[in-house]
């Protein structure tokens, strides 16, 4: 699939702003199954300097200051990318979930050294024996990493309601493992708790997700908004994506922009003002299918 993405950003301030610095995690990402053919950033109106860098993860990050009084700020990324499907062997013939943890723990190749940093706790991740609890009906001991990843998506999809006004950037995992309910942020966040909580590398992945779902069947959480998902290692294997808002694995549908620990690591948009009073922020985010996609990356 080729898809064209673009993402707006825009705050709008009550006063004045005098000073701001903002940085954006908007670029998207070459991988194995994903190529950027084409990609910008720009910040309205005119910032007084701008830079670009690759943080520690492998994102691009875009920066930029203004230093004259706005009312306003919009942040525009366009991207064109190709994405074709996973393929990978028979996912029982993968190795078993514990395989993956004692791989990443005795990390001896620098594969396992890099999954490692995905172990730990992060800003908005804590790993508890309440977490993995979640986790444990669907890793049995010697099930492949793939299948029991594949049930837990699915059964978390059963057991959580997507809702947006159950939560906000600042609710707890705790809160959410409690209520049931949340968006896919919260989801994304709460899986990794668990999983890390077995002892397995997983990451936080930003993106989007585009679906044209059949007939009478309804659009998938996500589609044409700003998305996220878990990818958890496997030696061998390599990066398993998983979407438990949906309850599936990743697919050609999902286009990858960011990875990191947490959502702290790879926010779209963040920064600091000085001044500006109250402020709304309106976010856009269309996802549209191109004609004739290379048939390989």
């Amino acid at each position: 699939m080729r898809y064209r993405v673009r993402h707006r950003t825009e705050y709008q301030y009550a006063e004045p702003v005098l000073v701001s610095l903002n940085q954006a995690c908007l670029t998207p990402r070459d991988t194995a199954y994903q190529r950027v053919l084409e990609h910008r950033v720009e910040f309205h109106p005119p910032p007084h300097s701008q830079m670009a860098w690759t943080d520690s993860f492998g994102n691009r990050q875009h920066q930029c200051c203004f230093s004259e009084p706005h009312a306003t700020m919009l942040v525009d990324a366009t991207s064109v990318v190709d994405v074709v499907a996973p393929v990978r062997p028979p996912a029982k013939q993968a190795p078993a979930w514990e395989d993956a943890v004692r791989a990443v723990r005795n990390h001896a190749e620098a594969e396992t050294l890099d999954a490692l940093q995905f172990v730990f706790d992060s800003p908005y991740i804590r790993r508890a024996p309440e977490f993995r609890a979640l986790a444990e009906p669907d890793f049995a001991p010697g099930t492949p990493l793939p299948v029991a990843l594949a049930a837990f998506a699915a059964r978390f999809k059963r057991e959580f309601t997507y809702d947006t006004g159950a939560t906000n950037l600042n609710t707890a995992i705790d809160a959410v493992l409690h209520s049931r309910r949340g968006v896919c942020q919260d989801f994304t966040q709460l899986s990794i708790a668990a999983l890390r909580s077995l002892g397995l590398a997983a990451r936080y992945v930003s993106g989007y997700l585009r679906t044209i779902p059949p007939p009478g069947k309804p659009r998938l959480v996500g589609a044409d908004a700003s998305h996220c998902w878990v990818s958890v290692y496997s030696p061998g294997w390599g990066w398993i994506d998983v979407d438990p808002t949906n309850g599936c694995l990743v697919t050609d549908q999902h286009i990858t922009i960011a990875w990191g620990r947490d959502y702290a690591d790879v926010t779209p948009v963040k920064g600091v003002i000085l001044g500006g009073g109250a402020q709304t922020i309106t976010v856009g985010v269309d996802v549209e299918p191109l004609p004739d996609p290379d048939p390989a990356i």
